[in-house]
């Protein structure tokens, strides 16, 4: 007999009880076999994990990644594994978050918080949801650039046309939309892994690039390059976005269910992360490898680096490797972007919309700025826009953090899935991380 656990709709421990399950036209559609290997079980967990490590891994993770690699070598290694680290451990919190409570992260803080806060924390995910659009628009209009030479002006309008994509994919089901984005994650792996064969790096120095220096704190462009990397890769709205995708699975209410489901989400979402470690750090080590080598330490802009490439590699596919990596990051950060945007208007607010008219709004958004860029200042400034997204990212991820580590720290609120404390001190020290990055930055911003 199954044991009951307190929590998905009732007010214990929380202000009001959850109206709405998070994205209901997916919530618990996909079947958990009751019997057979533990293999055969971990395997229906797979798929959240990998939609969530698009994030750690989009066009704007790109421009920070290629910026550093080419402008200090090997040294910013260590940020990609540090931030890797904390996307870990936050990604295994919203896993426990949702199974525990039946809530997402949005719609716990609607359910925790009063009216007001709930308003302002609501618009402050908006604007993380919107400048992980920009980047998105700008890398998939600069694939489409570097492919099949259309205009920069004309790619950031093409993308809006993805929403029919994203619609497609919903009406086939969830298992579709995961397998879509596994998919294009194999091929940017199999893109880059041809790169760094072509660009044959340095082992020793790369290695020793996974050590801390104290430059990272005392060198403002480094911390500035540091930052962006952080808000690349821990992003704000994959906090929302998991913790809300994790409950497609139909893994049962009692408590020891919920605890298998627990250990097979995050064994789920390690397994991605470790994936978009290497995605993500091969990036770096190819600006590293190329570009710093020959002293270009100038590097920015996507498409300076396509044009780079084959000149450095001597190899005539490396661009179009670099072009179609960068088209498939463009798709994917597409289809959790829409995702992660109606997952949070519907946990804040409670507001449904259709979900063609939230795409379209959302692109719209970002759409604006992007074109303002593109056609006034060209493709010369597409890459300090996209570093600027990410830095943006970065100031918003304290108001996620922060309510995430409060809800799965309170017995009240988790049950017996509370985070043990031992991880909730983990997730602190991230938290003071982050936020005394975002201090020392604004101070060196405005101190000059």
């Amino acid at each position: 007999m199954s044991t009951p656990v307190l929590g998905d709709s009732s007010t214990r421990g929380w202000r009001r009880a959850s109206a709405n399950p998070p994205l209901d036209e997916v919530f618990r559609t996909i079947r958990v076999p009751a019997t057979g290997s533990g293999f055969k079980r971990l395997f229906a967990f797979l798929g959240p994990g990998y939609l969530v490590a698009v994030g750690y891994m989009d066009p704007g993770n790109w421009a920070t990644a290629l910026a550093g690699g080419s402008k200090f070598g090997y040294a910013l290694l260590f940020v990609a594994l540090l931030s890797n680290i904390m996307a870990i451990v936050l990604q295994a919190l919203c896993a426990r978050l949702g199974i525990a409570t039946g809530r997402d992260l949005s719609q716990a803080c609607r359910d925790a918080y009063p009216r007001p806060v709930v308003w302002a924390l609501w618009l402050l995910a908006e604007l993380a949801i919107c400048a992980t659009d920009l980047a998105e628009v700008i890398g998939t209009a600069i694939g489409l650039n570097l492919l099949f030479g259309i205009p920069l002006e004309l790619g950031v309008l093409i993308t809006a046309l993805d929403v029919f994509l994203i619609l497609w994919m919903q009406k086939l089901g969830f298992r579709w939309i995961e397998a879509f984005v596994v998919a294009l994650l194999l091929v940017i792996a199999v893109c880059f892994a041809g790169q760094i064969i072509l660009a044959n790096p340095e082992w020793g120095p790369l290695l020793r690039g996974f050590w801390p220096t104290t430059d990272i704190v005392s060198n403002p462009d480094m911390l500035f390059l540091a930052l962006g990397i952080i808000g690349a890769t821990v992003m704000p709205h994959n906090l929302y976005l998991h913790s809300a995708i994790v409950q497609t699975r139909a893994y049962g209410d009692s408590v020891p269910e919920k605890r298998e489901a627990l250990r097979y989400a995050t064994i789920d979402s390690t397994l991605a992360l470790c994936f978009a470690l290497l995605v993500n750090a091969s990036i770096l080590i190819l600006a590293a490898a190329t570009f710093h080598k020959v002293g270009r330490t100038d590097v920015a802009e996507l498409g300076d680096a396509h044009s780079l490439l084959m000149p450095l590699l001597g190899a005539s596919i490396a661009p179009s490797l670099f072009g179609i990596a960068l088209l498939a990051c463009g798709l994917n950060s597409t289809v959790t972007a829409t995702l992660a945007g109606q997952a949070v208007m519907e946990g804040f607010i409670d507001f449904r919309m259709k979900p063609w008219a939230r795409r379209l709004i959302t692109r719209l958004v970002a759409i604006v700025p992007a074109a303002v860029v593109t056609i006034l200042f060209g493709a010369s400034q597409t890459g300090r826009l996209l570093i600027l997204s990410q830095v943006v990212l970065s100031f918003q991820l304290p108001f996620a953090i922060v309510p995430l580590v409060l809800f799965t720290a309170d017995k009240a609120k988790m049950g017996a899935l509370v985070a043990p404390r031992w991880l909730t001190a983990t997730a602190w020290t991230i938290a003071a991380i982050v936020i005394a990055l975002n201090i020392k930055l604004l101070f060196d911003t405005f101190a000059g």
